[in-house]
């Protein structure tokens, strides 16, 4: 048997059990990046623990959960770096873990980290295996997992925790748990700034399932080939696995159609309680609303305290005008202009996967949730180092190269996955002992 299909459990099976695959995948990949990361810092006298909890924003959280809001350092020019800068959930959960167990508070944060980069995988896994099928979902997961800046999952940053609770968010919006999916959004607004996307894709596929109604065009998915279900914007969903449809018996010895069908007229699913979906875009915005007026209250700033919490940190938004200019200084000499060159092609290459994903009809959920992630992270004027690891949680823009992965055979992907795999946890290791994150 050469095709991954064969190696999955069937759709019938608990979601868990289908992801186990990807969540061993993903443990493996994440093991062998500490690995390289420990002997190399070993090699030049540092620690691979100290790098991973007790550098950059992951002192600014410990001292947020060991110490509370109000510390604030001044530089020289007159910037004011404040710690209220950072969303309060991590923090809290370090806080939470250092009190029942015998952990530190940056012992604490590193162990949250691991439990949430695992949800963060499963819940990546479950929102594919949803549009896609299993295969896709596997693939997704370990591209994740894969990113150049992948070592930020181990990290006690914030990404991995975020990223778990907009993956799942958005998994309980394509199955019609609206309640559920308001509430993690609530949860992923204490989490990040970037909290707006997910409260985003709840509002929208909120109100299109009260301007569509009973009579919605399905949402295109996978499984409309023999892979998934379909899934109508509003439906309320209570089953994880949907039995298969005529025709995927076939499915273990054929490869499976990663393509997504186009969008069909099909008999309408009775939806959610209008009650349900209300109740759930109204809980969503709660966390960032709640964080952002608190802030603005002990400010002493109203609405505006936040932003210029941020602005004493130099981020704001400008529409990408000083992105631009970032990389068009590349320019200014012929070696830097590789690099520039570089950010163009990167950039250029993130936008023609979201344009994919359009093209292949994704679910509206995740083209908003990504497209206001991507906005978010490319025009904001922040430092531009942090913009890869800013666009970590932007995962369903890999479902295109998911599905390419996953139409080939298991040994040309594995050898792929590897081959990224090794690189991804060389240049990881390389990262953090020398710039890193900031």
């Amino acid at each position: 048997m050469t095709d991954l299909e064969t190696r999955v459990a069937p759709p019938h099976t608990p979601l868990l059990r289908r992801a186990a695959p990807a969540l061993l995948g993903y443990a493996a990949v994440r093991a062998l990046g500490l690995v390289v990361l420990a002997l190399w810092s070993a090699a030049r006298g540092k620690s691979a623990y100290t790098l991973l909890t007790a550098r950059w924003d992951s002192l600014w959280y410990t001292r947020v959960a060991e110490l509370g809001y109000g510390y604030e350092v001044r530089l020289p020019n007159g910037d004011v770096h404040s710690n209220l800068a950072f969303f309060p959930l991590l923090p809290w959960l370090e806080r939470l873990g250092h009190a029942v167990t015998p952990l530190s508070y940056a012992d604490s944060g590193f162990a949250v980290v691991l439990l949430a980069s695992l949800a963060a995988a499963c819940g990546i896994f479950a929102v594919a295996d949803r549009v896609y099928g299993p295969r896709v979902g596997i693939c997704a997961v370990l591209l994740w997992e894969v990113l150049p800046v992948g070592i930020v999952q181990s990290m006690a940053y914030s990404e991995s925790l975020f990223t778990a609770l907009a993956a799942w968010s958005l998994y309980a919006l394509l199955t019609g748990r609206w309640i559920t999916a308001g509430t993690l959004a609530a949860l992923a607004g204490l989490t990040r700034p970037v909290g707006a996307a997910v409260v985003a894709a709840v509002w929208v596929a909120g109100g299109l399932s009260f301007v569509w109604g009973r009579s919605a065009v399905r949402t295109p998915s996978a499984y409309d080939n023999g892979h998934a279900p379909a899934h109508t914007p509003g439906a309320s969903d209570d089953s994880h696995a949907p039995a298969r449809t005529p025709g995927a018996q076939n499915a273990s010895h054929n490869p499976p159609n990663t393509e997504p069908s186009k969008v069909t007229q099909a008999p309408a699913t009775p939806p959610a309680p209008a009650w349900r979906r209300a109740l759930g875009m109204a809980i969503a915005p709660l966390g960032a609303a709640a964080y952002v007026l608190w802030v603005g209250r002990r400010t002493g700033k109203g609405l505006l305290g936040y932003l210029d919490v941020q602005a004493g940190w130099r981020n704001g938004f400008d529409g990408g005008y000083a992105f631009a200019r970032f990389v068009a200084d590349k320019f200014t000499s012929i070696p830097s202009a590789f690099a520039g060159a570089g950010l163009i092609i990167g950039v250029a290459l993130l936008l023609w996967l979201y344009v994919t994903g359009v093209r292949q009809r994704q679910p509206v959920e995740l083209l908003v949730y990504t497209g206001v992630v991507l906005v978010l992270a490319l025009c904001a004027s922040s430092y531009f180092g942090s913009k890869p690891r800013l666009l970590m949680p932007a995962f369903p823009v890999l479902l295109p190269l998911a599905g390419a992965l996953a139409r080939l055979r298991t040994s040309r992907a594995v050898l792929v996955t590897a081959g990224l795999a090794v690189a991804t946890a060389v240049y990881g290791a390389f990262w953090l002992n020398g710039s890193g994150p900031p």
